[in-house]
């Protein structure tokens, strides 16, 4: 029985992560930037599946997408994978904290709002880390780049925070109903 239980978590897993993956395809323009909704996805991983195996999808659907259409920088992978696990995780720890198991919207649009702004973070440390140690580039250079990159970053975590517990709450009756939603807990 608890093979079986690991094995559809396993499945489950697989399926968001690919569902992460695919939606990374989907871009539109808004103010100079491109806002896809992949991070919206991950989000969704960490409420539907929880801290660890919601981050796991996030990541590894985020990491696979780099892998496809980035395939010489294996850093990158890593710290793909690791930064959108982080996002998918810190959601999932705030929406599943104190026995919420993600019923409390308040508390999944805080805890979608925490990993949105996470990923942010991470994600301007690794530009700034890249182009000032890895490229050489001067200070002043690399804070116009991270300042160029905020824009689009914040589009896309407000995207996000918007759009994944939207989803969350669309998706949810359906799962408990079928008796999925638990399995993906388990």
């Amino acid at each position: 029985m608890r093979q079986a239980r690991t094995l559809r978590k396993i499945i489950y897993m697989a399926v968001l992560a690919a569902l992460v993956f695919v939606v990374t395809f989907f871009r539109f323009p808004l103010l100079g930037s491109k806002v896809h909704f992949a991070n919206a996805i991950c989000l969704l991983c960490g409420l539907l599946m929880g801290p660890a195996a919601g981050g796991v999808a996030a990541g590894l659907g985020s990491a696979l997408y780099d892998v496809f259409f980035y395939p010489s920088d294996l850093l990158t992978y890593v710290i793909t994978f690791v930064s959108k696990f982080a996002m998918a995780w810190v959601c999932g720890r705030i929406a599943f904290a104190a026995d919420r198991e993600a019923r409390k919207h308040g508390w999944n649009v805080v805890a979608c709002v925490a990993g949105a702004w996470t990923y942010v973070a991470l994600y301007m440390l690794k530009t700034y880390i890249y182009q000032r140690f890895v490229y050489g580039f001067p200070a002043d250079e690399v804070w116009l780049t991270v300042g160029s990159k905020f824009p689009a970053s914040a589009i896309n975590a407000v995207a996000a925070m918007i759009a994944a517990p939207v989803l969350y709450t669309a998706l949810r009756p359906a799962l408990e109903k079928g008796k999925i939603l638990p399995q993906m807990r388990s």
